[in-house]
C-alpha cells in the first residue's frame, strides 16, 4: 500500500496590472554600499571595547595536559582571557540536532579537555587592540599530549583507530537508511546494471569576502546582551545560545545591517557568539571578534566531503533509469555544529531532475579531525545531485547513449507537475527539457562536430557537459525529524511589518538577514505594486533586528527561502495595510464602500471619481495624530505585522516520507572546454546558464544570482579543495593556497531562462542562486566528454584540477576500473 503526499493547495497569484515587479529596478541597497557607506560589522565601535584573539590548536587530535594564561593577563593592555573550563562551568553544551551517538557528544564554545581538529579555539584573550591581543595570545602556555589524527572518512571506523568523541562512543556520528519503491523488481526489469565502486564529492567551501565577526555588549541591569554580527540565520543562532547559556531568548537581541556575503557559511558562528557574550559579561565591557581569513579556512564552515561507494543503476537498453542503489558516507569535521542534517536535506531533491521511482541509499555521517562542516551554498543538495548527473553520464558513456536523449527521456515532464517524488516531496512546477532546449541552442550544440574537428585541428580535445541542480527552497524544518524524532521541529515561518507613518512614509521591516541579494529592492517593488506607488516611496529597513518584532523561530536567510518566505510575509503585511487604508478611506470619503475604494498614485481614491482621493501622507496624519473622533469599531492602526507560515505537514518519520520543501527553482548549465592532452590544461571556451526561479521580481538581481552560483561551481571544480594531510595539517589555509576564481577565470558567460510561476506561493516566486551545483557536473561531463575515443576515461571526482585531468589521460585504464557493466538478463 503506496504512502501519499497532499501537496499544498494551489495559491491563487495576485492578477493585477503590474508596474513594478518583474521589472530590473535599480537595487536600494547600492547607494550607500558603491559609496562606502555601508554598515558592517567591523566598522561597529563602541567606547573601551576589547579586541578578542582566539588561541588555536597547532593539533588535529590532542590531550590538553596543562594550560596557564597568567602571561597573557599580565601583558600590559590585555583586559582579560576566557579557558574552555570557564565555558564549561559557565554554560551547558550545546544541544544537538543529532539523536545517538552523535547526539551524546559534548560541544562546548572552547575546547574542553582535548582538541579535535587543528584551528580548535582554546582560549580567547582580550585587550586594547587587535594587535596587542594576539601579541597576548602567544604568552599563553598549553601543554599537549598527541594523539594520532583521522584524516580519511573512509577509515574512521577502522579497528584500532583512535576515538574522537569518547561519549559517542566511536567515530560513527549517525546512519540511516532510506528506501523507496521496489528494488528488487526494478533490478529483475532491468536490462543492465551498471556498478560503480567510488564517487568522491570534494571538500571545499564558498568564501565570503568578509569574514565571520561581531560586537557584543551586555545590559548588566536587564540582563541582555546586544549581538551586532553577521551571523546569517540568528533564528537558529538564539535557539543553540539560549539553551546552552541558560537564559530566555529574549535576553539575545541580534542586530545586522550590511553582511559581505554569507552562502551559508554565516549560519554556524554560536560558539565564537556564546565565548563573546561570556566575555563582555564578564570584563563588563563591550568586545569586538573580527576572524582572519586563515582562521576561516582552519576552522568556519566547510563545505560537506561525500563519497559514494557500492553503487548500482539499473537500466534499460534504450537508457530508461529503473532504480538506483549506493552508500554515501559524509565527512562531518570534529564537531556537528549544523549536522547531521546533511544526512536528510539531500533527500529533498531524491532523484534528481529524473522519474525513477525505486532508490535505495544508506547514508552514514562520521567524525574526522577536520574542521567542522556547515550549510554550503547548496547544502547537502549539491552532493547528491552531482551524484545523480555524474550517474546519468556514466550510464550514458558505458551503453553508449547520448547524454541529452537520456535526459529528455528520463526527466520529469512539464505537464506532470505538480509532480511527486518518491519520498512525498512535491515539484511544484518546471519545464527542464525546455530548459536544456534553451541552453543547449545558446551552446551550439548541433555544430558541436565541427568545433570538435576545429578545436582537434589546433591539437586540442573539445568535449561538451551539461549540469543540472534543483534549488529546492524553504525548508519544513520537521525533516531534522528523520534524524531525531525528538526534536520539536516542524514547518517553517518568517516576518514582515509594513507600516504607514505620520507623514505617509511606508516602512518596511524584514526578519530576513541580507546578504547581498538585494531584500530592500525586491521587497519594495511588492509593496509598491500593492499600494499603487512608487518603491521610492517605500522605505524597507536594512539589515536585520530582533527587537524589531519582526524575528521569528526561522528568521533568517538561508536555504533559497526570502523570495518565498521573506516577500510573502512582505505581501502579507502589505494586503493587511491596504485593506486598512481602504477602510479609513471609507470613513474619510463619506462612507464609500470599501470595493469602491483603489490604491492608486500614493492614495486611496474612488474608482470612478479619482479626484476624489485621500492621500498617504493624510492617512498616516489622521490615524497617527489626528484620530480624535474616528468610530470606535474602525479598528485601523496602518501598522501591520504578518507571519508566513508555509502550508507544511509533519513528514511520516517511519517511512522518511512526506514534503521537506515548498518550491524548486531549476538551473541547467552547459560549459564547452578545450583540453591540452599533453598537460591536462583546459580552458573553459563557452558556458551557459539557463534559471528558472517562477515568478522573477528583479530580473537583473536573478542574473547576479545565477552568475555567482557560475562562479561558486568553476572555482570549485578547477581550483578550490581544503587539502589535509595525514596529521590534521590543512596545507590550504588562506589565498595564498587556496584560490577562488577572479574576474580573469570566468569564462565568456551566456544565460537564458524560462518562467514557470509556482502554485504554491502567494507570489508565484521560487527561491533561487543555489544552481553550483550544476556548473561543477557540467565541467566534470565536460572533461569526461573530450577524453571520449582517448582512453575514454571515468571522471570519479568533483574536484577536477589540471592534474587529475592529465593522470586520467595517462591512466585512463584506472578510473575505468571503477565501472563495471552487468548484463542483468
Amino acid at each position: 500500500m503506496s504512502t501519499t503526499t497532499t501537496a499544498p493547495a494551489t495559491t491563487e497569484v495576485e492578477a493585477p496590472a503590474e508596474t513594478w515587479k518583474g521589472q530590473s529596478v535599480r537595487r536600494k541597497e547600492d547607494r550607500r554600499l558603491l559609496q562606502g557607506q555601508g554598515v558592517f560589522v567591523d566598522d561597529i565601535k563602541r567606547h573601551g571595547m576589547g579586541f578578542i584573539h582566539f588561541v588555536r590548536s597547532p593539533y588535529a587530535h590532542a590531550h590538553i595536559a596543562s594550560l596557564d594564561v597568567s602571561k597573557a593577563e599580565a601583558a600590559p593592555g590585555v583586559y582579560g582571557t576566557l579557558t574552555g573550563e570557564e565555558v564549561a562551568s559557565l554554560t551547558d553544551p550545546f544541544f544537538q540536532i543529532s539523536s545517538v551517538p552523535g547526539g551524546n557528544i559534548k560541544d562546548y564554545a572552547l575546547a574542553v579537555g582535548k582538541v579535535r581538529y587543528v584551528g580548535e579555539a582554546i582560549v580567547a584573550v582580550v585587550a586594547e587592540t587587535r594587535e596587542l591581543a594576539r601579541d597576548a595570545s602567544e604568552l599563553v602556555e598549553i601543554e599537549y599530549e598527541p594523539i594520532a589524527a583521522i584524516t580519511d572518512a573512509r577509515h574512521a571506523r577502522d579497528e584500532g583507530v583512535p576515538t574522537i568523541h569518547d561519549d559517542a562512543g566511536g567515530n560513527l556520528m549517525w546512519e540511516g537508511v532510506y528506501e523507496w519503491g521496489d528494488l528488487d523488481a526494478a533490478f529483475a526489469e532491468a536490462d543492465k546494471i551498471v556498478k560503480i565502486d567510488e564517487l568522491h564529492f570534494h571538500r571545499f567551501n564558498s568564501t565570503p569576502l568578509e569574514t565571520n565577526g561581531a560586537v557584543v555588549e551586555f545590559n548588566r541591569g536587564v540582563g541582555q546582551w546586544t549581538i551586532h554580527t553577521n551571523n546569517q540565520f540568528p533564528g537558529f543562532a538564539a535557539i543553540m545560545m539560549g539553551p546552552a547559556m541558560k537564559v530566555g531568548l529574549d535576553k539575545l537581541r541580534f542586530v545586522t545591517q550590511d553582511i559581505g556575503g554569507g552562502f551559508g557559511n554565516k549560519i554556524t558562528s554560536h560558539p565564537q557568539l556564546v565565548a563573546c557574550c561570556l566575555l563582555a559579561r564578564k570584563l563588563n565591557r563591550p568586545v569586538q571578534w573580527t576572524e582572519w581569513r586563515t582562521d576561516f579556512h582552519m576552522s568556519m564552515s566547510h563545505g560537506n566531503e561525500r563519497w559514494f561507494h557500492d553503487t548500482e543503476v539499473a537500466v534499460k537498453n534504450d537508457g530508461t533509469l529503473l532504480g538506483f542503489r549506493t552508500k554515501a558516507l559524509d565527512d562531518a569535521g570534529a564537531w556537528l555544529r549544523y549536522e547531521p542534517l546533511g544526512g536528510v536535506i539531500w533527500a529533498q531533491v531524491t532523484p534528481g531532475l529524473y522519474k525513477w521511482r525505486n532508490i535505495r541509499l544508506e547514508f552514514t555521517q562520521v567524525a574526522t579531525n577536520k574542521a567542522p562542516v556547515s550549510p554550503n551554498r547548496g547544502y547537502s543538495r549539491m552532493q547528491h545531485l552531482w551524484f545523480t548527473e555524474r550517474i546519468i553520464d556514466i550510464v550514458a558513456q558505458e551503453l553508449d547513449l547520448d547524454p541529452v536523449e537520456i535526459r529528455k527521456k528520463n526527466y520529469i515532464r512539464a505537464e506532470d507537475m505538480p509532480y511527486e517524488t518518491p519520498n512525498g516531496c512535491v515539484y511544484d512546477s518546471g519545464d527542464y527539457a525546455g530548459m536544456l532546449d534553451v541552453g543547449l541552442e545558446l551552446a551550439g550544440w548541433n555544430d558541436r562536430e565541427a568545433k570538435r574537428a576545429e578545436a582537434a585541428s589546433r591539437g586540442k580535445l573539445l568535449g561538451i557537459g551539461i549540469g543540472s541542480t534543483l534549488d529546492s527552497g524553504t525548508n519544513n524544518f520537521g525533516q531534522s525529524r528523520m534524524i531525531n524524532p525528538e526534536l520539536q521541529f516542524s514547518g517553517n515561518n518568517e516576518v514582515a511589518t509594513v507600516k504607514l507613518d505620520i507623514f505617509g512614509e511606508i516602512v518596511v521591516t524584514l526578519g530576513t538577514t541580507p546578504q547581498g541579494q538585494g531584500h530592500e529592492t525586491t521587497a519594495a517593488q511588492v509593496v509598491a505594486d500593492i499600494l499603487g506607488c512608487s518603491v521610492d516611496d517605500v522605505h524597507v529597513r536594512a539589515g536585520h533586528d530582533s527587537y524589531w518584532n519582526s524575528h521569528a523561530g526561522f528568521s533568517g536567510t538561508y536555504a533559497s527561502q526570502f523570495a518565498v518566505t521573506g516577500l510573502s510575509a512582505v505581501k502579507g503585511a502589505t494586503d493587511m495595510l491596504a485593506e486598512q487604508i481602504k477602510r479609513l478611506g471609507s470613513v474619510i470619503l463619506g462612507g464609500v464602500p470599501v470595493e469602491a475604494l483603489e490604491l492608486a498614485e500614493g492614495s486611496v481614491r474612488i474608482k470612478d471619481n479619482p479626484e476624489a482621493a485621500l492621500p498617504f501622507m493624510a492617512c498616516g496624519a489622521i490615524i497617527n495624530a489626528n484620530n480624535a473622533g474616528l468610530p470606535e469599531d474602525l479598528g485601523v492602526t496602518l501598522n501591520c505585522r504578518y507571519v508566513y507560515r508555509p502550508p507544511f505537514q509533519v513528514p511520516d518519520i517511519e517511512k522518511k516520507f512526506g514534503n521537506l520543501t515548498l518550491t524548486y527553482a531549476a538551473q541547467i548549465h552547459v560549459a564547452v572546454i578545450e583540453v591540452d592532452p599533453e598537460t591536462g590544461y583546459y580552458d573553459i571556451v563557452d558556458y551557459v546558464a539557463v534559471d528558472d526561479c517562477g515568478k522573477r521580481i528583479n530580473p537583473q538581481i536573478v542574473e547576479g544570482q545565477v552568475m555567482g552560483a557560475t562562479a561558486q561551481a568553476l572555482g570549485a571544480v578547477v581550483h578550490e579543495e581544503f587539502v589535509y594531510d595525514e596529521d590534521g595539517n590543512l596545507l590550504t589555509p588562506n589565498f595564498y593556497d587556496y584560490h577562488v576564481p577572479h574576474a580573469l577565470d570566468m569564462p565568456p558567460l551566456q544565460t537564458g531562462y524560462i518562467e514557470s510561476p509556482s502554485p504554491f506561493t502567494p507570489l508565484g516566486t521560487k527561491g533561487m542562486g543555489e544552481g553550483g551545483g550544476a556548473g561543477i557536473h557540467a565541467v566534470c561531463a565536460a572533461v569526461q566528454d573530450a577524453m571520449r575515443g582517448h582512453g575514454d576515461a571515468i571522471v570519479y571526482d568533483s574536484w577536477n584540477p589540471y592534474k587529475r585531468v592529465w593522470e586520467l589521460l595517462e591512466h585512463p585504464e584506472r578510473s575505468r576500473a571503477l565501472v563495471d557493466v552487468v548484463d542483468a538478463s
